[in-house]
Parts: C-alpha cells; structure tokens; sequence
C-alpha cells in the first residue's frame, strides 16, 4: 500500500512547517517512521492500514530489539505523534497507537476549508489596517492561488516578480523546480502589497532580497508568524482558527481544484509531490464534486 509513504511525506512536512522541528529531528522521524513501516510489512500491512494490535505488536518489539531506552521512546513517540496527525487530517477514523476504536459508520472527512470560507478568510485578511492589511491578503492569495508550502512562500525572493509573471519558478523539496500559477486575483493582490512592501524594510537594509521581509532578527516573515495572522484572520472572519493553518491552505488549494474537475496528476505536479499516493489524499474529500462531474459529463451519462 502506498498511502502510508505519502501519509508519511506530509506528516514530516507539517513539523517542518507549523512546528518548526529542527532537520536533525525530521531526519530521526523519518527514519524512525520507516522502521515501523518495515516492521508492518513484515507482518502484511503498513502505517496506512495497521490495526491496534500491529502497533502494539511493533512497540513490544522494540523493547526486545536492544534499543537504548531513549532510541525506544522516541521510535513511539513518532508513531504517536504520526497518528494524531493522521487522525487530526481524517485519513482514519482511530489511532491504533492508543488503541482508539473506529466508529462502524462512515469516515470523517479531513479539515477543509470550503471555497465561502477561503472568500472569508481572504477578505478578512485584507480588511487589516493599511500596510498590513496588503501584506496578509497578499499573502493568503498567493499560498491559496499557488498551493505553496509556507516554506516555499515565506522564502520567495523579490526577483521572482520581475515582469510581472504568471506563474512562479518554485524551488520546492530536494532542490526540484516546478511552476506554480498566479492567478488574476494574486497577481492584483501582490501588487498592491508592492506598493507597501518598503515599510516592512529593516532599518539600512533597502537591499532586503525577500518578497516578504520583516524587521525581525531573520530580515523575513517567518513561517510561525505567518500562522500566527492567520489565526487572527480566520477568528476575525468566524471561523475557528483551529481548522486553519497554512498547511490547510494547500489543503484548499488541491482540494477545489479536484472539485473542479483538475486531472490528479496535474495536482500533483503543483503541489510538487514526488509520489502520487500524497496527492491522492485529496481525493475523497473532493468525491461529492467528482460523482457530480462523472454524472453530468460522462458520455453515457444521459444515456441512463
């Protein structure tokens, strides 16, 4: 099964992302994260599909396996953490490393914000004072438009914008390029922010290279602050901010678009997924919308 790998990619990109974990401690989940995931297939199955008792199985073992105990517990406690990831995005209904049972019925949907509520969102973010108000609308617009990871959007350079472009060169995971669209709406939005963007200059720092430069010791926008006025944005906006992240933006981003009808494999080049079974995470929170599109332009459709 391939979903756990991909389940597995996101997990380590959120901790990168909203909990700022050092490298060397992405490095150790993953690792960690693989052992359980061999441990699974030895047993048929996977982080995707293991049962309470396959993760009681694996904790169990690493006791017999002449682990140092602090190797040990950290090997847990990235399980645990993983499914309370795993369980928080709906991708399953329990977290078989705390011996949740699933409900019988039905399986919870994934946070995602609806297109009303990205509107929302977005106007609220632009409805701030001045300055402020052009920078945070600016910048939801584009991480909603885009589907960048807050890495990649707080980590745009200025130069990037030169004439005006349509789309974005990205340089995403591993060093690798792709495209990432602009839509009318962002590119009216960054604009705007341009107009405004020298009163976030440091002192003597003109030549500040960032898109979204900050006075802070960095010179930058950092990505927690970033999530930070998103929170105000989404309680300002009515929406509870604990089903909003910049993590849930992209969420959004693949998410309508698979609603509208988006080929998954283009998806998956925006978003800059190495592995489709990521991307295809995205699928059944969009299944209302992909029924509707089979049922109306399917060519037999109406021969029904």
């Amino acid at each position: 099964m391939s979903g756990g790998g991909g389940w597995v990619e996101a997990f380590l990109e959120m901790m990168a992302v909203e909990r700022a974990s050092a490298r060397n401690t992405l490095t150790a989940y993953g690792k960690d994260l693989a052992d359980a995931q061999a441990f699974l297939r030895g047993r048929d199955s996977d982080l995707a599909a293991a049962s309470a008792e396959n993760i009681e199985s694996y904790f169990a073992a690493l006791s017999d396996r002449g682990l140092s105990p602090a190797t040990a517990s950290r090997r847990r406690a990235a399980v645990r953490q993983f499914y309370r990831f795993v369980l928080g995005e709906g991708w399953r209904a329990d977290d078989p490393s705390r011996r949740v049972e699933a409900p019988k019925k039905g399986r919870p949907l994934p946070k995602v914000l609806s297109r009303a509520e990205m509107d929302a969102i977005i106007a609220s973010a632009g409805a701030r004072d001045g300055a402020q108000g052009l920078r945070l609308g600016c910048m939801v617009e584009l991480a909603y438009a885009s589907g960048l990871r807050i890495s990649e959007l707080t980590s745009l350079q200025l130069s990037v914008l030169a004439r005006d472009p349509a789309y974005l060169i990205v340089k995403g995971k591993g060093g690798k390029e792709r495209l990432a669209p602009l839509n009318p709406a962002a590119r009216t939005a960054m604009k705007a922010y341009l107009d405004v963007r020298k009163s976030f200059l440091p002192k003597s720092d003109a030549a500040n290279p960032w898109l979204f430069p900050s006075r802070g010791k960095g010179g930058r926008l950092t990505p927690r602050r970033f999530a930070q006025l998103l929170d105000e944005a989404a309680a300002d906006a009515g929406i509870d901010p604990a089903r909003v992240s910049p993590h849930v933006l992209r969420h959004a981003f693949a998410t309508h678009l698979l609603e509208g009808g988006a080929d998954l494999r283009v998806v998956q080049k925006l978003l800059g997924h190495a592995d489709i079974a990521t991307t295809q995470i995205y699928t059944h929170v969009a299944g209302d919308r992909l029924a509707e599109v089979m049922a109306t332009r399917h060519p037999l459709a109406k021969k029904v």
